[in-house]
Parts: C-alpha cells; structure tokens; sequence
C-alpha cells in the first residue's frame, strides 16, 4: 500500500484472506458484546455511543497520521458506509436483539456473504463464476440450517431488524470495499465514523443513562468492544481485505463468522459447543475455500 491506495490482484492473495480471516474473527463476538451492553444500557444509547467513540477514535488516528481528507466526489460512497456499518447494521441489530438472543441473530448472518456479493456485484461490477454462486449458497444453507435448529415461532419483528440490519451492512461492506482500493482500508471506516459524529456524539449525550455508575462493567466492556474493535479495528483488517481480495470471494469468509460467534459465546457465556458443530464448520470452510477457487 502506497500513499493510502491500496493495490488490486487478478486473484484473493493470500494475505487478503489473512486480513479477512482477522476481521470475521473480530466481527464474531460482536453480538455477544452487544448482548452484554444491553444488560446496562438502552439499544439506541448503545447505537449512538460505540458510533461516537469510533468517531473520536477514528478522527485522532486521522489528525496523528495527517491524513489528506477524502475528495467530494468520495463523500456519497462514505455516506453509504456510515449508513451501512456505523449505523444501520449496529443499531438495527441492538434493537433486535432485544426480543431475539445472540443465538438466533446467528442465522441472519449466514445470509450476509450473499448480500456482500450481490451488492459487490452492482457496486464493483464483479462477476464471480455460477459454480462460486453454487458453492456460496451451499455454504449458506449449511450455516442457516446449522443456526436455525432448535428456533421455533412465528417470524417477529426482531427478525425483520435483523433482516434489514444484514442488507445495510452488505451494502456498507460493498462499498467499502470499492472505496478502500483508492482511498485505503483504515481510512475508509475512519472517515465514515467521523462523517457520522455530528450525529452520534450529541445523541450519545442526549440518550445518556441518567445513572453512568450504576451500568455494570460487563456492559462497558461490551461497548467499549463494539466501539473499538467491531466498529473500528475489525474494518481496517475486513476493507483491506475486500480491496486486495475481491468483494464477492473474501466476503465468503463472513459463512465462517457464526461458527466464530458461537464459539465465543461457549468461552464467554459458558455456551455447550456440539459436535455438529464443528462438523457444520468444517462443511462450511471447504465451501469458502473452493469458493476462493471459482471466484
């Protein structure tokens, strides 16, 4: 990378798939950190606060490293960052896991490699192979069907804000993607959480609890998670990735992130992890790899 620009393959390099593989297993525990700050603090407080100290955060690493701002043309492109993953997918899916747990958001984000590669598909003008299109879906169904066993009821409206939560964030992860090839991959989500902070910082200040001592700490480190790692570091290894990688073959990697989150919620929340699971797993990351092959 020279001068914030990131260079393009003709095919996923090795190191973009390693980058991709740091941002999934970032993203992973994103709902279960989200869970956690839900024990202390109101859905729309959290969406507002981790956009705010991602902004703070984002605008310091921008004035240390002197940055040059974005052009005017990039600021439509940022726009649809910051509505995608700043704070569409995180504040659509506080509000649904209110009424859903962790567990069943996990179905949803089996679906968010298809949106990565369909928007990528509009936004990029890739074309991956029908046997890549073939395999994603397989891997999809696995990870669906894996996520889905053991849920019952009729669809509620905490399905329907995860639903829209996964189309805004495929979108926000598209066109991230085709931003980051020129601008690069930690400058894209910096900009955008910065473009965001004449909203999210006087929100975070009007929605705060009236009681700050009286949040238990395992909600803090729950924000203090989504704001800096989900929110932030996790984009600066995922817009990489997609940049150097290809939106629609790195994006398969995402098939992997519910096995990812499943596992964290077993180390954090004590979660049983079954044998099916690994062998779910295990379907699902010879899917990815072939994808990789036919992209």
């Amino acid at each position: 990378m020279a001068g914030g620009v990131i260079e393009t393959t003709r095919g996923p390099a090795t190191g973009a798939w390693v980058d991709g593989l740091i941002g999934v297993a970032i993203f992973s525990a994103s709902l279960v950190a989200t869970r956690l700050a839900l024990t202390g603090m109101d859905a729309l407080f959290l969406s507002a606060a981790r956009a705010a100290l991602a902004g703070l955060a984002g605008a310091a690493a921008l004035l240390a490293l002197r940055q040059a701002r974005p052009r005017r043309t990039d600021l439509p492109a940022l726009a649809i960052v910051a509505a995608g993953v700043v704070v569409g997918f995180p504040l659509l899916t506080a509000l649904a896991l209110r009424t859903v747990g962790a567990a069943h958001g996990t179905v949803f984000v089996g679906l968010l490699p298809h949106a990565t590669a369909l928007f990528g598909a509009l936004r990029s003008g890739e074309r991956p192979s029908p046997v890549f299109w073939l395999l994603s879906i397989t891997g999809a169904l696995v990870t669906v069907g894996f996520a889905a066993r053991g849920l019952d009821g009729p669809p509620g409206p905490g399905d329907a804000f995860m639903l829209a939560a996964i189309l805004l964030c495929g979108l926000g992860y598209a066109e991230g993607g085709v931003l980051a090839r020129r601008l690069g991959g930690w400058q894209v989500i910096a900009w955008a959480t910065v473009l965001s902070l004449p909203v999210s910082l006087p929100l975070a200040l009007l929605l705060r609890p009236a009681e700050l001592a009286a949040i238990p700490l395992p909600a803090w480190a729950g924000l203090g998670y989504v704001a800096l790692f989900s929110m932030l570091i996790g984009f600066v290894f995922w817009y990489r990735a997609l940049a150097r990688g290809g939106i629609a073959s790195v994006g398969q990697l995402q098939l992997l992130q519910p096995f990812l989150g499943l596992g964290v919620a077993a180390l954090v929340l004590g979660e049983h992890i079954e044998p099916a699971m690994i062998a779910a797993a295990l379907a699902v990351a010879a899917c990815v790899a072939l994808a990789r092959r036919f992209a």
